[in-house]
C-alpha cells in the first residue's frame, strides 16, 4: 500500500510531538512537515501533494479553519484541538474527524483506521447505478457491475462523500452521501438513526437507550437527533 503523505500543524510544541511520535507508529503515514503555525505549511502543499492534514485550530495569524478554507482540495481533514465545542464547525468544512486533546494512542489509532478506510474507498471510486427492478440495485465496481438484492442490505453508513452498503456477506461502496442515497425510491425501508448510519426496519432486533441492535448482533448507534425515527 502506498504510505499516505501528511503534515501536523500545531503552535503548542508538546501536542505537536505528541502526534508526531504516535505517526511515527504507523508505516502507512509519511509525514512530509510539522509546523508550529499554518502559514508555514502553506508554502509546502504549493510544491506537494498531501493526502492528510492534523491541525490545531486555535493558532495565531491563520487558524485551522482558515488553513483549511485555503487547503480544501486536500482529501482528509483530522482536527486535534482542546476545544470541544468547535466540533460542529469543523465538520462545515469537510473534516473527517475531530480529536479533542489531550490526545490518547488508542484515540489515534482509530483515526487511523478511519483515515485507511476513507481513502481505500475514494480509491476505489465505486459509483452508484441507477436500480433496474423494484428490489434490486446495481453497483458499478471496476468494469462490472454487482447486483445487490435490496433485502439483503443489513444498513447504510456514511463516510464523507461516500456510503459503504453493507449486506451479510459483503461491503460495497457508492459515490454518493447517504443523505442523497435515502432519497432514492429504493430506500424507502431504510431509517436513519445517526447521522451516519440508516438501517432497514425489519432488521431491528430491539432498540437500547444509545444504540439498536440488528438481528444478526450488529449494533448501530442512535443519534440524539433521530431518536423520533425509531418511534414506531
Amino acid at each position: 500500500m502506498k504510505p499516505y503523505t501528511c503534515i501536523i500543524v500545531d503552535d503548542d510544541e508538546i501536542d505537536r510531538l505528541t502526534v508526531v511520535s504516535y505517526a511515527k507508529k504507523f508505516p502507512q503515514l509519511n509525514i512530509r512537515g510539522v509546523f508550529e503555525n499554518a502559514a508555514e505549511a502553506i508554502s509546502l502543499l504549493e510544491k506537494e501533494t498531501i493526502d492528510v492534514l492534523f491541525l490545531d485550530i486555535d493558532m495565531p495569524n491563520l487558524n485551522g479553519f482558515e488553513f483549511r478554507k485555503r487547503a480544501i482540495e486536500v482529501p482528509v481533514c483530522i482536527y486535534i484541538t482542546a476545544h470541544p465545542e468547535h466540533a460542529v464547525e469543523s465538520f462545515e468544512l469537510d473534516t473527517l474527524d475531530f480529536i479533542v486533546k489531550p490526545i490518547k494512542l488508542d484515540r489515534f489509532t482509530a483515526t487511523i483506521a478511519k483515515i485507511e478506510d476513507y481513502l481505500e474507498l475514494k480509491l476505489k471510486a465505486q459509483l452508484f447505478e441507477s436500480s433496474i427492478g423494484g428490489d434490486v440495485i446495481y453497483i458499478k465496481e471496476g468494469h462490472e457491475q454487482t447486483k445487490i438484492k435490496l433485502h439483503d442490505i443489513l444498513y447504510l453508513e456514511a463516510l464523507k462523500d461516500y456510503t459503504k452498503i453493507v449486506t451479510s456477506a459483503k461491503k460495497h461502496c457508492v459515490l454518493t452521501s447517504i443523505g442523497n442515497l435515502l432519497k432514492e425510491s429504493h430506500f424507502e425501508s431504510f431509517i436513519r438513526v445517526h447521522r451516519s448510519f440508516a438501517v432497514q426496519k425489519q432488521y431491528i432486533e430491539k432498540k437500547l437507550v444509545h444504540d439498536v441492535v440488528l438481528n444478526n448482533g450488529v449494533v448501530i448507534p442512535i443519534g440524539r437527533a433521530y431518536k423520533d425515527n425509531l418511534n414506531f
